[in-house]
């Protein structure tokens, strides 16, 4: 990680910060579930299906496509990507 990486972590940290302060705790976790919910609307079940086998697939040496691509199982990425 460069020194730009690091500086560009700290600073969204930083805003995230300011944000959870402005809206304290409870705001904070209730913008998160909106989201949530909102992304839960945008995929559907099978969207999140999809994701879940892509992220089961994953190791710390390989990424769920590396290891679906290895093992010939097809994800359909378009069930989960933004639309």
């Amino acid at each position: 990680m460069s020194f730009y990486d690091v500086n560009e972590f700290v600073g969204r940290n930083r805003g995230g910060q300011t944000r959870k302060q402005q809206l304290g705790s409870e705001g904070y976790h209730e913008m998160g579930t909106k989201g949530g919910q909102t992304r839960k609307e945008q995929m559907g079940r099978e969207g999140y299906q999809e994701m879940g086998r892509k992220g089961g697939l994953s190791t710390m040496d390989k990424s769920g496509v590396e290891r679906a691509e290895e093992e010939g199982i097809d994800i359909d990425e378009s069930k989960f990507k933004n639309k």
